[in-house]
């Protein structure tokens, strides 16, 4: 699986998500850093991470305008490296209000897992939507 197609059907796993299937895209000591908070280091912190996301948020529906791909799979290798950036809406509900959030995300992909995952996005609508400004 080239690392467009790993991260393209990672961002699927979003809408009915499960935790352990998620967690499983990520290396063993990869890197989730959502920007605007702390990184969060490993695979099953990371899961339960997800998780209490999870709980929060329900399902999110990653609407992914633009992706692009830097590297890519090896002819002769069945895992793929390389970085994928995609531009992209999520839309979950908080407190019965629906967010549409903008965001960047970059995956850096080694050996066919996610070792590296940051979003860029702005708190304001999630923070508005919780009660908070």
């Amino acid at each position: 699986m080239t690392p467009d197609q790993l991260v393209t059907q990672f961002c699927a796993e979003w809408i009915e998500p499960d935790p352990a299937k998620i967690a499983e895209y990520f290396a063993d000591d990869a890197v989730y850093h959502n920007i605007p908070m702390e990184p969060v280091i490993g695979r099953d912190a990371i899961r339960e991470f997800i998780a209490g996301f999870i709980v929060a948020f329900g399902g999110i529906d990653f609407r992914v305008h633009r992706q692009v791909t830097d590297g890519g799979q090896s002819p002769n290798a069945e895992e793929s490296s390389g970085v994928v950036m995609n531009e992209r809406i999520d839309v979950f509900t908080l407190n019965g209000i629906v967010v549409e959030l903008p965001v960047v995300g970059v995956f850096e992909i080694t050996d066919g897992k996610i070792t590296t995952w940051r979003d860029y996005f702005d708190m304001a609508p999630i923070q508005a939507a919780a009660g908070g400004g």
